[in-house]
């Protein structure tokens, strides 16, 4: 990989946007197909049929594999984007991602090898979090490195808005097949298609990327001769406070994230009598309000600030938790779309001042180490485990305590962002 300073033409904001939300776009595709995989796909074909219920908590234990994966892709992509620079670095993460994902539509079945199907699904499954691991923070850094005074939150939530459509894309793609083949094709071969189909996307996602050039806020740090010779150390050492709260500010967007998701298909699906063609319509319609709402949230974080607009958004998810069982556990068509789209609104008020906000808590030299951690070890808190939690509350004391669990994460990202006042700065006018 060839030094950023080799690269001095200024990158053109058309090609920074885009080259950061198709590369986020492939990523959380590719995150997201597993996602759904894991609830439809993966306890009949990779875990033994004997019993269904524990199939699918197997499932689920393979999907928060990723999110283990992801700090140490933090730390090995996040060294190399500190010490070589965002470019190259990003295009090793999106190979890595999508090798992974591509060869999970590969692999023979529980029936044809056994133990071994689930053993390298898990691989597979760890390879996609470690190049998640470093796709997130540098297309973050992508965007905000090259935002002009003012308007850091905007571009910021270019990388962000790669969510909703990978999340689209990936829903749309299982809802495709399941209309178009009957279900004995589907589980045959059928479900394979979205994995192999990720190779597509890839290509088109390095075409970009390979045009980039280095962003300014790193050219400065390799003109001043200011990397750090292990980021990581530097950021265990220098930066904890930031790390600590970092990571608590965005625990709450993830729980909330993947209880609407990941979870609410489980459930949907199994307690509520939708089949998963309804349910995926339903996660569809909400996601476009997901979308909506990143580039309203982006406005706002500019304007009002980072700090203030996820306090904001932090404290109407502590509200919401308490709805949470009343409009969901009442499963009627009505009640559960406005439940979808009252929790994707709030996914995207939350989620779109996210990247912007952690990366700015750290100073350019440590900052892709920095932000891919923090917001990796969030993965870890917030959503690694949250389908596991939630089946497991909601199965053994109700759906409301999936609730209270929402709503006690929303108040823990409260309190790290009242305790972070004067890490992020305030907005430029």
């Amino acid at each position: 990989m060839s030094e950023a300073a080799e690269q001095p033409a200024a990158n053109k904001p058309r090609t920074v946007l885009f080259a950061s939300l198709i590369g986020t776009t492939i990523e959380f595709y590719d995150f997201y197909i597993y996602a759904t995989a894991a609830v439809l796909v993966f306890p009949r074909l990779f875990f033994p049929a004997a019993d269904p219920g524990a199939a699918v908590l197997q499932s689920l234990a393979t999907f928060a594999i990723a999110f283990f994966a992801r700090p140490i892709g933090s730390a090995v992509f996040g060294h190399f984007g500190d010490r070589i620079g965002r470019k190259a670095t990003l295009v090793a993460a999106l190979l890595t991602m999508g090798i992974s994902t591509i060869l999970i539509g590969m692999l023979p079945t529980y029936a044809q090898i056994g133990v071994a199907a689930p053993l390298l699904l898990a691989l597979c499954r760890f390879g996609q979090g470690l190049g998640l691991g470093g796709e997130w923070g540098g297309a973050v850094l992508l965007a905000t490195e090259n935002a002009p005074p003012g308007k850091r939150a905007w571009y910021g939530m270019f990388p962000q808005l790669g969510a909703p459509i990978g999340f689209f894309l990936s829903g749309g793609v299982f809802l495709l097949l399941g209309e178009l083949m009957s279900d004995d094709a589907f589980f045959a071969w059928g479900w394979r298609i979205p994995f192999l189909a990720s190779a597509l996307l890839v290509a088109v996602g390095l075409y970009i990327r390979l045009k980039i050039t280095e962003t300014p806020d790193f050219q400065k740090v390799l003109d001043q001769k200011a990397r750090v010779k292990v980021p990581m150390v530097a950021v265990l050492r220098d930066h904890r406070r930031a790390l600590v709260l970092g990571t608590l500010t965005a625990l709450s967007t993830f729980v909330i994230f993947y209880l609407m998701t990941v979870f609410a298909l489980s459930w949907g699906t199994a307690q509520l009598g939708y089949t998963r063609q309804e349910f995926l319509v339903l996660q569809l319609f909400a996601v476009v309000f997901f979308a909506l709402t990143i580039p309203p949230s982006a406005l706002l974080a500019d304007s009002r600030g980072r700090r203030t607009a996820m306090m904001l958004v932090s404290g109407a998810i502590a509200v919401f938790g308490l709805l949470y069982a009343p409009l969901f556990g009442a499963g009627g068509w009505v009640a559960v779309t406005l439940f979808m789209v009252l929790g994707m609104c709030l996914v995207g008020f939350t989620y779109g001042p996210l990247g912007t906000l952690l990366a700015e808590m750290f100073p350019p030299e440590v900052r892709y180490t920095g932000a891919s951690l923090t917001f990796n070890l969030a993965g870890i808190l917030g959503a690694s485990v949250a389908p596991y939690i939630a089946l497991w509350l909601a199965t053994n004391h109700g759906l409301e305590y999936v609730g209270y669990y929402l709503s006690g994460a929303a108040l823990v990202s409260l309190a790290a962002l009242a305790l972070a006042k004067g890490l992020v700065p305030s907005p430029v006018r």
